[in-house]
């Protein structure tokens, strides 16, 4: 399948299965919202509205890909990264992210939260794929923002893979601190057993 329509149904796939459907699941359970960003000017929250910013270059690049190709020179293509080879490995880590992100979030479960949750504690997952890495979810969605960079290279793809990893790395500490402070020692001994990262 070409590019062209691969990614805008991978997308639409990333999006529904990895935070609608689970934050629906939990919230069927729970009754709790777990999308816990808010509107406050506190770093987290920037963090957010940041973040949602960034998924919304990501829909329109691979849309202007799909749908408007006259208008996909504006985002300035690297046609030295346009092989098949890179082409393949981009496939394959979208793939791949895919199906790992999906995994940890139903191991998170009911603890499963976009943003940090101060009003409602969850349980520590140390289990599964979190026992490989802390941040699974974060390394997958690391991954999908490479795989879509190695499919359709180009400076947007570049920008959206530098500004998002520096924003899941400030995202990641932020929450570090969070869980540093409402499990103490149990998570200080799952720091040191397991990688923040893999």
């Amino acid at each position: 399948m070409s590019s062209r329509y691969f990614l805008p149904i991978y997308l639409l796939i990333y999006f529904s299965a990895a935070f609608f459907w689970r934050s629906f699941v939990v919230w069927k359970r729970t009754g709790v919202n777990p999308v816990v960003f808010k509107g406050s000017d506190s770093a987290h929250d920037f963090v957010g509205r940041i973040s949602k910013a960034l998924f919304a270059v990501i829909v329109a690049i691979v849309i202007v890909h799909a749908f408007i190709p006259n208008a996909y020179q504006y985002v300035m293509p690297l046609h030295s990264l346009e092989r098949t080879p890179v082409t393949s490995t981009g496939f394959v880590l979208l793939l791949v992210s895919l199906v790992w992100t999906i995994v940890a979030q139903a191991q998170m479960g009911n603890s499963w939260r976009i943003g940090i949750d101060t009003e409602n504690r969850t349980e520590l997952i140390q289990t599964g794929v979190f026992r490989l890495s802390r941040n699974p979810i974060f390394v997958g969605m690391i991954a999908t923002l490479l795989g879509l960079f190695l499919v359709i290279p180009n400076v947007g793809t570049l920008i959206t893979l530098l500004v998002g990893t520096i924003l899941i790395g400030v995202q990641v500490r932020l929450e570090e601190e969070y869980l540093t402070s409402t499990h103490g020692d149990t998570y200080n001994e799952y720091r040191r057993n397991v990688r923040r990262w893999i």
